[in-house]
């Protein structure tokens, strides 16, 4: 069964926007109707039936725009299939896990979110902003740490989820079975 599915994004250097495309496209070849744009374009997730939210992260912090979407539309959202993702981490630690900020873990606990996954980012030296990310994009930390293949297997994880959840909850299908009599 096709569903609306949102994929919104908050980006600083365009990276994490392209995950998003890139997540979007993944879940629509599923046969699921999805938006993918940014948090701040977001008035309402009241139309959508699953949202997947994703931020930069930055030593440690999520952009302030996705901390605040997370916060405006938490009651809308706990009635959702909803997931994280940040993106971020370059160089040789690159696939290493990123702990969620504290804010976003609450947030995402009382939406109902399971933890954000952490995909490898890019530091482009034509899209670096600031001194030090352009200082940083010029040595081994530069260049694209992205895992397409990763990020697709994650995206075709969270479609099949979506196709398969309980409509009458609106909840992932294991929190589903928590809900039921």
């Amino acid at each position: 069964m096709s569903r609306k599915v949102l994929v919104a994004y908050a980006s600083k250097m365009g990276a994490t926007a392209e995950i998003a495309e890139g997540i979007g496209g993944e879940i629509r070849q599923h046969g699921h109707v999805v938006e993918v744009c940014e948090v701040k374009q977001v008035r309402s997730v009241d139309e959508y039936d699953a949202v997947v939210v994703g931020s930069a992260i930055y030593a440690g912090r999520w952009r302030s725009e996705a901390v605040r979407f997370l916060s405006k539309h938490a009651d809308a959202l706990h009635d959702r299939q909803v997931w994280l993702f940040h993106s971020g981490p370059v160089g040789p630690h690159a696939d290493q896990p990123q702990a969620m900020p504290r804010k976003v873990r609450q947030l995402a606990d009382r939406i109902g979110a399971g933890p954000a996954t952490t995909f490898a980012g890019r530091l482009d030296p034509e899209t670096a902003k600031g001194f030090l990310a352009r200082r940083m994009a010029a040595t081994e930390l530069g260049g694209d740490s992205r895992d397409w293949d990763r990020i697709g297997a994650w995206a075709q994880d969270v479609a099949a989820a979506i196709t398969s959840a309980d409509v009458s909850t609106w909840r992932r299908p294991e929190q589903a079975q928590e809900r039921l009599p």
